[in-house]
């Protein structure tokens, strides 16, 4: 994990600290072989990608406090799974990546050009 590379082939960014994101919550989208959610795109959640993810099961925005999970909010960023980002970018919903955190792995799912299409744009 210390040599994780995000999809440029660079050594893998922070994704978010505040809420501390994850699979090892240790801010960044690193993964392994456990971890079978393949949570390795860095996003910047929108209100309509937590609706979408909400819809399929799987609910962002509650708080679980026995996981120390404080929900999120749109704007936070948060490393989402491969396949629910491949799920919400077919639906027109897909929320906005930062490249430089994803991990290399979500190659595997989409493409790179999809990735640089949704690529968030930070304010300068």
């Amino acid at each position: 994990m210390i040599d994780a590379l995000n999809v440029f082939g660079e050594p893998l960014q922070a994704c978010s600290f505040d809420p501390l994101t994850g699979y090892f919550r240790d801010g960044c989208c690193n993964t392994d072989d456990n971890d079978h959610g393949t949570h390795v795109v860095c996003t910047r959640v929108t209100h309509a990608f937590l609706i979408f993810s909400a819809d399929r099961g799987n609910d962002l925005m509650t708080p679980r406090p026995e996981w120390r999970f404080p929900g999120l909010k749109a704007g936070d960023r948060w490393c989402l799974c491969a396949t629910r980002w491949r799920e919400a970018l077919e639906a027109g919903l897909a929320p906005p990546v930062v490249l430089a955190a994803t991990h290399s792995k979500v190659l595997e799912y989409v493409s790179l050009e999809d990735l640089k299409r949704h690529a968030y744009q930070s304010a300068a």
